[in-house]
């Protein structure tokens, strides 16, 4: 959420960067017109609370004074009424001001560039050349099923498209690369693993930003009012939400393994063989609560964190810095790390690391109290898939496939994998 006094204060300025984003002013100019409505009630309820409170001091003196109260006490019964009356406008006019602020997505940071679509991300960087094969390569789709270790037709059955039933090697892969990357964030990159609950509540997705935007992406459990989670950020990330930290305590650095729930209702016909696009999926995510002016500096550590994984795996990838029209709602800056898929001819995301600034801080009110004094501020999350594991097993598949219908096994995954250094054709 925005600052509200920033956006008063500075008006053209935020509705410059937020039309940057190319979709409107986000209705931005609601917002400036509730927020003045706001305030013109609010003087008028406290200057007849003055009123009511200067009149009550005066009541008991006029009676000792043996006075009249009676016209004054009628007086005051009437303006209890009015104040209650325009309390509950003000609580109305307060409501639609939050609603319309939860609308309103995150600024971009001045090094984000301009574009309308994923097309127009630029290249900050690149890890080895796309994989060359001397035979022709097939989809990880028709991998995983020639080996036996995904089943697309019994998923079905079981739930419906968009899911998969991972067999034998097939399933010990991809808890293997859940171990693998974990291991890497908490014993290497200084991560305290967690599991959290795998649903949450409407007031914890609100704080990470799916709702209210996005709830017909989600999963909805009706009978509680939960959501399932659409990646591990949202419980991460609202571990801390309403709470004020000591500044010797920041930063903090948390990581998860859950499987993760969407709905994908904005993605009809996309990706939809395969693993990369699924209902539920694996994922180890990676979330930074820390100060302000340490927040950018913390982005570069955490995509590099997330680098590491695909670097130790010999993955072929690049980074992208996202364009505005591209740009996640939460988020003031995104760098998505894509991976060489063969059978696609292109790269293919398998992580955003995004600094959401006080974005979300502000909508859980998290906050940090500075060791040096003064009113507490509020803290600077960070996030970022530390890998999608579905879309790490695709890639894996068909990068390290041999011409034989066999896919070798990188060496940094084989201790975990008992010695196993390939998957054969039984």
């Amino acid at each position: 959420m925005l600052d509200i006094k920033r956006i008063r204060d500075d008006y053209e300025a935020v509705k410059e960067r937020v039309e940057f984003r190319g979709k409107g002013d986000f209705g931005l100019a609601e917002i400036k017109v509730l927020d003045e409505e706001r305030r013109a009630v609010l003087a008028e309820v406290e200057a007849m609370r003055n009123r009511q409170n200067t009149v009550s001091r005066d009541i008991p003196k006029m009676k000792k004074a043996g006075e009249d109260t009676t016209r004054i006490l009628a007086e005051m019964k009437e303006l209890s009424a009015q104040i209650k009356e325009e309390e509950g406008r003000l609580s109305e006019v307060e409501e639609k001001l939050h609603q319309a602020m939860l609308m309103v997505p995150n600024l971009p940071a001045k090094e984000v560039p301009f574009g309308n679509d994923d097309s127009e991300n630029v290249e900050v960087r690149k890890f080895s050349e796309p994989t060359r094969f001397d035979f022709e390569p097939k989809a990880h789709w028709d991998i995983g099923t020639d080996l036996d270790i995904l089943d697309f037709d019994r998923a079905a059955k079981l739930a419906g498209t968009r899911f998969t039933v991972y067999k034998g090697l097939g399933a010990r892969l991809e808890r293997t690369l859940i171990n693998f990357m974990l291991d890497i964030h908490t014993y290497e990159q200084g991560y305290q693993e967690v599991i959290p609950p795998f649903m949450a509540n409407r007031q914890t997705m609100t704080g990470t930003s799916q709702l209210p935007k996005f709830e017909d992406d989600m999963f909805y459990l009706p009978q509680k009012d939960f959501f399932l989670i659409p990646t591990a950020e949202v419980p991460l990330t609202n571990l801390h939400a309403g709470e004020i930290l000591d500044e010797e305590d920041l930063p903090r650095y948390y990581t998860a393994y859950t499987p993760c729930f969407r709905a994908e209702a904005g993605s009809a016909g996309r990706d939809t063989r395969g693993i990369i696009r699924q209902h539920q999926f694996n994922k180890v995510e990676m979330v930074k609560v820390v100060k302000p002016e340490t927040s950018w500096e913390e982005l570069d550590k955490l995509t590099d964190n997330a680098e590491e994984i695909l670097r130790r795996l010999g993955l072929p990838y690049h980074v992208v810095r996202l364009c505005s029209g591209d740009l996640g709602f939460g988020s003031s800056m995104t760098y998505d790390i894509e991976v060489w898929m063969p059978s696609y001819g292109r790269y293919v995301e398998i992580s955003s690391c995004s600094n959401m600034v006080d974005f979300q801080a502000r909508r859980m009110n998290m906050r940090y109290r500075p060791k040096e004094g003064g009113k507490p501020a509020f803290v600077h999350t960070l996030n970022g898939s530390g890998l999608a594991a579905g879309r790490t097993t695709a890639a894996l598949l068909e990068n390290y496939q041999q011409a034989d219908g066999s896919v070798v096994i990188p060496e940094a995954l084989r201790p975990y994998m008992g010695g196993i250094e390939k998957i054969e054709r039984k």
